[in-house]
């Protein structure tokens, strides 16, 4: 057999060859030893990291009512929940991008709007949530709520801007009687500068009152968020307003009626500024006791009897500087007709008259001058009449109920 003898240089190179694939063999060990970091677990290399994060979450929103939903009803219907995991931020806005107040319940499953929504208006739901990784989902959602066939609107006193007197409550008639009280009571916000409570009552079902345990503080600032907008006041009625209602309460004035002594004696911020003669209600035709507020005033009015049950008993057309009390047609009025009665005794058909002359033009009679210095709001008290304390709700007298059965 014949044998190729091997050179030198040939031995050489297959020596290189197989010590370089030695070089090779040793960086690929050197290098997955450096990847595994001594660990070798799971996800603990970079492959594996990358997974991790890659992975969804496993979190899952549920927002209700379905995304594009119509006819969604104003309260109740808007929920959005998270199952194996927690929200971290649920934002709901309407169609002008006014965002809709909430809160996230504790534990993150839930969130709740604070009030209800409005009616015939589309809303944007965005909500997140992260699972126990870390790892975030998102959902939104859209939809519009219903549109009333039946509304209701609420008629409020006093005006937005006003300046009124102590004895003035926030008061709101509604043009359709109230079955879900609780509803409105809900919707109607009052903030006041400085704070104090003020509560709610209900005369009937069409009128609730607001005001706190004693008369309101000169200068406080009250802010009133009348949000009816889609408040369902009785079955398939609903209200269409949303106001923001302002005013300020002015200096106190509260004026004292003696009915046994003929006189009004006027005390401002705590301080007598005036004593009135003044004429009331003569026996039948008695003026109420009790605390009554101003509610209107009118430079000249008619009174006639037939109005107030009194038929063919009087019917003056120009009865100047009058001041209503009540609904049912207590005045304090300026009287040009009663010769001596002021101050002596009692001659009206049930208001508090004071001296005037016909037309009101003097500026300087009792009427005159106590027209120019009230405001309303302001309180007239009455005393030692021989009638009965007015009934609250005859007019914006509320204070004659207690504290406590002003709340129930």
């Amino acid at each position: 057999m014949n044998v190729r003898p091997i050179s030198g240089a040939s031995v050489a190179r297959r020596r290189r060859r197989a010590a370089g694939g030695l070089i090779a063999g040793s960086l690929v060990l050197s290098l997955a030893a450096c990847g595994g970091g001594g660990g070798g677990g799971k996800g603990d290399d970079g492959k594996g990291a990358a997974t991790q994060q890659g992975r969804p979450s496993t979190a899952a929103v549920s927002i209700a009512p379905q995304s594009g939903a119509t006819g969604v009803d104003t309260d109740g219907a808007l929920r959005v929940s998270a199952a194996r995991g927690r929200l971290t931020e649920v934002t709901v806005k309407d169609g002008k991008g006014a965002k809709v107040d909430g809160s996230i319940s504790g534990d993150g499953s839930s969130w709740k709007p604070s009030a209800h929504l409005a009616s015939g208006t589309t809303y944007t739901v965005h909500a997140v949530a992260k699972d126990t990784d870390g790892r975030e989902t998102t959902k939104d959602s859209r939809f519009t709520t219903l549109t009333p066939k039946s509304t209701f609107l609420g008629y409020f006193t006093p005006e937005d801007g006003s300046t009124v007197g102590v004895g003035m409550p926030f008061s709101v008639n509604f043009s359709r009687g109230i079955t879900h009280p609780d509803a409105i009571e809900k919707s109607i916000r009052i903030k006041t500068d400085p704070p104090v409570d003020v509560e709610g009552h209900w005369f009937g079902n069409d009128r609730l009152d607001f005001r706190p345990e004693h008369y309101w503080k000169s200068g406080t600032k009250v802010t009133v968020d009348l949000d009816l907008d889609g408040v369902e006041g009785r079955d398939g009625v609903y209200g269409k307003q949303h106001k923001t209602v302002s005013f300020t309460i002015g200096r106190s004035q509260v004026s004292v009626v003696d009915a046994s002594k003929h006189t009004m004696q006027v005390t401002r911020d705590g301080k007598v500024i005036k004593n009135l003669p003044v004429t009331t209600g003569k026996p039948g035709y008695d003026t109420w006791n009790g605390q009554m507020v101003i509610s209107e005033k009118l430079s000249v009015t008619r009174m006639n009897g037939e109005t107030v049950g009194y038929g063919g008993e009087y019917d003056i057309k120009d009865v100047p500087h009058a001041m209503r009390l009540t609904t049912s047609g207590t005045f304090a009025h300026g009287n040009y007709w009663g010769g001596g009665a002021f101050g002596n005794y009692n001659a009206s058909h049930g208001c508090i008259g004071l001296r005037d002359v016909k037309g009101g033009y003097d500026s300087s009679t009792p009427a005159a001058w106590f027209f120019d210095h009230s405001i309303l709001g302001d309180v007239v008290v009455v005393k030692h009449s021989h009638e009965k304390t007015v009934d609250p709700a005859n007019g914006f007298n509320g204070w004659n109920m207690s504290w406590a059965d002003w709340k129930k």
